[in-house]
């Protein structure tokens, strides 16, 4: 199910169920965030666990931070927000009621990182389609662009997307609010494309999803069974190291995470200069699935060095690489 586009009058409801904004740089750019959201003409919700930090490495315990979404989910707002990622999401999954959700209306679930464990969930389990991109927290910018801009135009029903020229290896972190830093150039590395590629959109932090494999809350298999246009899976790493991608990767393998697949869209991970005892970050990945004889485009606009693609899980999709970029059409 796909949840209604977005007007610029919409009522937003934003959630922490990670970490909660109390320090810098993200407390300032969130309370900048909600006044500029505002001036676009939003109505904002701001959830009780926004500016928190009651839990362990968490804005408030795992209950409190699933009472905060599921109240969010029941609310009549249009959209509900992340105000950012964090380390133990994993937690509230006990305590949010996917079959309730399913009979509710639809809304847009908007979170990036550890909000994998909500954006690729909502989608396996309710089948409802949410955006992995930009939270709260980024959209502080006077004027938006990049991946903050296409999330929000995302948000709003835009189709057609590509990537950006450049990414920053060093962001300014001396100014809450400063700019991007497009310090170096990007080079996407094909593997087997020979023509554009569709399917559904499946996926978010490989870090999350390895530990999401082989619980209660992985319907992976009887997902992508029922989607017999294909799955395109994309997928960022951020703590793994090289070695752990590449076993992350084995493990979804081993669990028929990848049945039915029509390619790979692979992020520019944290560890990209990486290299241990012969594995560095582009034969991770290619040498666990190459056997798919599928397309693979590695170190694409996606993941922890920003700037980061936003992309919609559970919506059909066409994928084209040409001049070393990125292009993405939503059916």
């Amino acid at each position: 199910m796909r949840p209604e586009f977005i007007k610029n009058t919409a009522k937003l409801y934003l959630v922490a169920p990670s970490f909660g904004c109390t320090t810098s740089p993200y407390e300032e750019r969130l309370y900048k965030a909600i006044e500029q959201l505002k001036r676009l003409g939003h109505t904002l919700v701001v959830g009780p666990n926004c500016f928190l930090a009651e839990g362990k490495c968490a804005s408030n315990t795992p209950k409190q931070r699933a009472k905060e979404f599921m109240e969010a989910y029941q609310s009549d707002a249009d959209c509900i927000i992340s105000v950012g990622g964090g380390e133990l999401m994993y937690e509230i999954l006990d305590y949010i009621d996917f079959e309730k959700i399913k009979l509710l209306k639809p809304k847009w679930f908007v979170g990036f990182s550890d909000n994998t464990n909500l954006t690729f969930t909502l989608t396996t389990l309710s089948n409802i389609e949410t955006i992995y991109g930009a939270c709260a927290g980024h959209f502080h910018f006077k004027k938006y662009k990049y991946d903050v801009l296409d999330t929000y135009l995302m948000l709003q029903g835009k189709k057609e997307f590509k990537g950006y020229p450049k990414y920053e290896a060093r962001p300014d972190k001396t100014n809450p609010f400063a700019d991007y830093n497009f310090d170096t150039k990007k080079i996407i590395t094909p593997y087997k494309y020979k023509e554009p590629f569709s399917g559904v959109l499946l996926g978010g932090n490989l870090d999350c999803l390895q530990l999401l494999c082989g619980t209660p809350y992985d319907k992976v298999f009887e997902y992508t069974s029922n989607h017999k246009e294909g799955i395109i899976f994309y997928l960022e790493a951020c703590d793994l190291n090289v070695v752990g991608i590449k076993r992350a990767l084995l493990q979804l393998k081993r669990s028929n995470w990848f049945q039915n697949i029509r390619g790979f869209l692979i992020g520019r991970p944290l560890c990209i200069h990486q290299e241990f005892a012969g594995v560095d970050h582009l034969n991770a990945v290619i040498d666990v699935l190459k056997e798919y004889d599928t397309p693979i485009l590695l170190d694409i606009d996606l993941g922890h060095l920003s700037p980061s693609m936003p992309f919609r899980n559970g919506a059909y999709a066409t994928i084209e690489y040409k001049n070393n970029n990125i292009f993405i059409n939503y059916k």
